[in-house]
Parts: structure tokens; C-alpha cells; sequence
């Protein structure tokens, strides 16, 4: 699983800083989270194979997390794509798509399914994992979105399988995809008898332009990594507080909270230049270690855990 940072910027663009936005590549499969103005340039730069983009999440529908979709529809256009792409998020995201849509003129060519989201509640399932939401508390309703993979088969103990009676050959495999198998001497063996215990699959967390809501911090519980905008130093928390977003110091209480792997900060404002980044991180790092800035166009591999 790769995570790549299409664009870090809240408010407005900035030379070298993009609007938020995050793509998501698991197996081959594409997942947006959130995409602001410019979304496409950073999806050719980094030569992603954007049109097997299955499902774009916005968070809200201010603009800096939504200019970017008028583009993507069009881009889309231009390829040959067969499957539908989703939209998913608060109420209105269905009446921005098809307004720009009308008012565009757009050529569109392919199915688009937009899905309005009211809650909390498993947005998009696959095989192997599922997307969730959790409403946040900002100006506008607002989400926060948690992909977490299905438990993984344990590992396959070979001495165990030889101590039974199963031979080495291809009824460990059909053990390891999880059916039961007959030794040569009549005996049955179940895949719990030499498989180990079920291991943890990854955990992606997305939350950005939100107060502190405590709530959120059992949602992200246990990611692997969480992309969470860290807007402001902790000078600005009373205009933060205002505006309901979060400081970097909050954004890394609520990692630390939530005991996940690392916080990757997001979605800063442009009063901050790339030199002044650094005060915003120190500020986490002394709540939570393991933070960091994400940058324009930065890959983040997700490994399983141990």
C-alpha cells in the first residue's frame, strides 16, 4: 500500500504548494481522498495511472476540496474507462458534481455515482478491506475517513503440518486457503491446526479542517498512518478554535491519543512559508515523535505490521 501526497496547502495554492489532496494505491486500485485545485497536475507529474481512480472522497465541499473534481470528471474523458467513478461525501457533493456538470458542458463518457453521507457508517467495502466515515466538526459538515484492511491468515507452520501426517506438496496450499485437507492415513487436518494466529492488516486515516472532536481519536485508533491537517502553531489556537481547525500540537495529541504508527501533518496555512513548516513540527514532535510534514508529490509506503 503507497500513499502519495498530491497536495499539502490549505486555503489557497501557493508556488510549489498544492490544495489537499492524497491519493490512496492498494493492489493497484486508486482512492482519492479530498481534491483540490490542480489535483490533476500532480496525478501527471508523479505519472500515477490516475484513470483507475475507483473512488474520490471529499471531506467537505468548501473550495479548496473540491476545485480539483471539474477536472478529474473531464481528464477522465479522454481515456478509456469502463468502470464507474464514485464520489462520496457530506451533503451537497451530489449538487457541486452535477451543477459543474451542467454548467461546463461536460463530455462525460463513463458512469459517475455520487453518494451523499450523513454519518458515520462503512462507505465503500472490497475484498480485503473497507472505507469508513466520521463526522467531524467543522463550518460545513465534514468527514473523516478511515481505510482499514480484513485480518490476514496466520502463518503457515510447516513443521505442524508435517507433524500431522499432511506431506509436503499441494495440500498446503488448500490448508493456507483456509479448507481442511485428509492425510494418507485417513486423518482430517484443519487449517487452525497449522496456521498461526490471524495477523493485522493496515489502517489509512484521513481528517483535515476539524476542531478537536473527541470521538475522532477512537476512529483513528491503531492507523498505520494518519494524514491530519495541522493548520496552525499553537500561537494561532484561539483563531484555530474559531475557525474550528486544528493546531499541529493538537493534530499530535490526537495521534498520540489514538497510539497510531506516525502523523503525517497536512493542509497548512499559507501565512506559513516552507522554512516556518519546521516551528509547526517541532511543536507536534514534542507531543508526538513520530510526526512529519508531508510534502508536495512525497510516496509513503505502508508496510503490514509485524
Amino acid at each position: 500500500m503507497e500513499v502519495f501526497i498530491l497536495g499539502t496547502g490549505g486555503m489557497m495554492p501557493l508556488p510549489g504548494r498544492s490544495l489537499t489532496s492524497v491519493l490512496l494505491r492498494r493492489e493497484g486500485e486508486l482512492l482519492l481522498f479530498d481534491c483540490g485545485e490542480g489535483t490533476q497536475i500532480s496525478l501527471r507529474r508523479l505519472n500515477l495511472r490516475w484513470k483507475k481512480i475507483s473512488a474520490v472522497f471529499i471531506s467537505h465541499t468548501h473550495a479548496d476540496h473540491v476545485t480539483g473534481i471539474p477536472g478529474i470528471l473531464m481528464l477522465s474523458s479522454q481515456v478509456e474507462r469502463d468502470e464507474p467513478l464514485t464520489i462520496i461525501g457530506p451533503p451537497r457533493i451530489r449538487e457541486y458534481v452535477e451543477a459543474s456538470r451542467r454548467i461546463l458542458d461536460m463530455y462525460i463518457n463513463y458512469e459517475i455515482v455520487v453518494r451523499e453521507v450523513h454519518g458515520p457508517e462503512v462507505l465503500w467495502e472490497r475484498e480485503g478491506y473497507r472505507v469508513s466515515s466520521y463526522p467531524l466538526a467543522h463550518s460545513k459538515p465534514c468527514l473523516a475517513f478511515s481505510l482499514e484492511e480484513s485480518q490476514r491468515p496466520g502463518i503457515f507452520q510447516p513443521e505442524r503440518a508435517l507433524e500431522l501426517g499432511v506431506p509436503r506438496g499441494p495440500q498446503w496450499s488448500v490448508l493456507q486457503s483456509g479448507q481442511a485437507v485428509s492425510t494418507p492415513a485417513g486423518r482430517q487436518v484443519l487449517p487452525g491446526e497449522v496456521m498461526g494466529p490471524l495477523r493485522q492488516g493496515r489502517k489509512f486515516s484521513f481528517m483535515t479542517d476539524t476542531g478537536y472532536v473527541p470521538g475522532a481519536v477512537d476512529f483513528v485508533r491503531g492507523s498505520d498512518l494518519l494524514i491530519c491537517e495541522g493548520m496552525f502553531a499553537e500561537e494561532l489556537a484561539a483563531d484555530a478554535q474559531e475557525k474550528k481547525h486544528l493546531t499541529a500540537r493538537q493534530a499530535a495529541r490526537i495521534a498520540s491519543l489514538a497510539e497510531v504508527k506516525r502523523l503525517g501533518l497536512i493542509h497548512y496555512s499559507p501565512r506559513y512559508t516552507d522554512r516556518e513548516l519546521k516551528g509547526l513540527l517541532a511543536e507536534a514532535r514534542e507531543i508526538f515523535p513520530e510526526s512529519f510534514l508531508t510534502r508536495e508529490l512525497q510516496a509513503i509506503e505502508l508496510l503490514y505490521p509485524d
